[in-house]
Order: C-alpha cells, then sequence, then structure tokens
C-alpha cells in the first residue's frame, strides 16, 4: 500500500477530524448501521442471529463488517463461547453505554424534525 501524501485531501480531512470532538465521535457512530446496532445493544448482550433478525435489511456481511469496526473502535465487546455450534455474543462496551443518553435525544430530535418537514411538505403542496 502506498504512503499518502502529506497535503492530500483525505490526509487533511484527518487531521482535521482528529482535532474537532465533535467530528471524531460522528465519524465512530455515524453511517447507516452503526447507531441502530449499539441501539439494539443496549438492553444486554445478542447473538449474530438475533442481531440480524432485528435489523430489516442489513445483509450478514454488512452486519458482519460493521460489528468489526464497532468492535474495533472499543464500542462492541465480542465473546465467543467454546461451545458446539460456536456462540458468540455481542454487547456494549462501558464507553458505548455513556452514547445512550445522547442517542435517545438524537432520536426525540428526529422525530420532531421529520414531523417538522412532513408539515413543511403538506403546505407546499396545499
Amino acid at each position: 500500500m502506498g504512503k499518502i501524501k502529506e497535503n492530500s485531501t483525505n490526509n487533511i480531512n484527518k487531521k482535521y477530524i482528529q482535532g474537532c470532538d465533535l467530528s471524531y465521535a460522528v465519524c465512530k457512530i455515524g453511517g447507516r448501521w452503526k447507531l441502530i446496532i449499539l441501539n439494539k445493544l443496549k438492553d444486554g448482550k445478542l447473538r449474530f442471529s438475533e442481531l440480524r433478525n432485528s435489523i430489516s435489511g442489513i445483509t450478514e456481511r454488512m452486519l458482519t463488517l460493521q460489528l468489526r469496526e464497532l468492535e474495533k473502535e472499543s464500542l462492541v465487546k465480542r465473546t465467543v463461547h467454546a461451545e458446539v455450534p460456536p456462540r458468540v455474543d455481542y454487547e456494549l462496551t462501558a464507553i458505548a453505554r455513556e452514547l445512550i443518553p445522547i442517542w435517545k435525544q438524537l432520536d426525540e430530535w428526529g422525530g420532531k424534525h421529520r414531523e417538522m418537514m412532513m408539515q413543511t411538505q403538506e403546505t407546499i403542496e396545499e
């Protein structure tokens, strides 16, 4: 793999994101699936199949990739049990649990904003 140029856009963006706590946090939990996965784990451990079945529209490959990223970022803990067949549990780490009140507020804000936008759209259509 080649070396990243010091003045490349990606390198400059990476430096900016690392320096801004808000941007850093959003990068760690952003994306289509991460908050959904974290939210599903808020009540306790779940097996891979339980997670997959509780999130409509996610493929096994995408769930695997997202769980690996969340584990790499120390937001999800993966526990492999020595059983036949093998059993793997996923759960939130302590630092991820600190996010629960934050994403509850985001959920409330999202509902209010969606409602406002629907009302705006209805007004435009009239």
